[in-house]
């Protein structure tokens, strides 16, 4: 590992701050993603999620689900981490 890395691992060992942020939605990588609850009612919203994962084997398993929430945590750097909170459908 380089310094840069185990710094950065160093770091989140620390845990994140205690103040997190919730989120109604969030755009990234050019899409824009709602939670179910705040698209419900509105004629359009994307709180779909949709995951294609490879095991270790040959098999393919699809991952299907509806975003619930939206959190974003600070951790002792300068990065932030959000995660995607999901009810999986499979």
């Amino acid at each position: 590992m380089g310094g840069n890395a185990s710094i950065s691992l160093s770091l989140l060992s620390l845990g994140p701050e205690r103040k997190g942020k919730c989120y109604n939605g969030y755009f990234v990588n050019g899409y824009v993603f709602h939670t179910e609850e705040y698209g419900h009612g509105r004629k359009t919203y994307n709180s779909g999620v949709y995951i294609k994962r490879s095991t270790s084997s040959e098999f393919e398993v699809d991952y299907y689900g509806r975003l619930e929430e939206v959190i974003e945590l600070q951790y002792h750097s300068e990065q932030n981490i959000v995660f995607f909170i999901q009810m999986l459908l499979i």
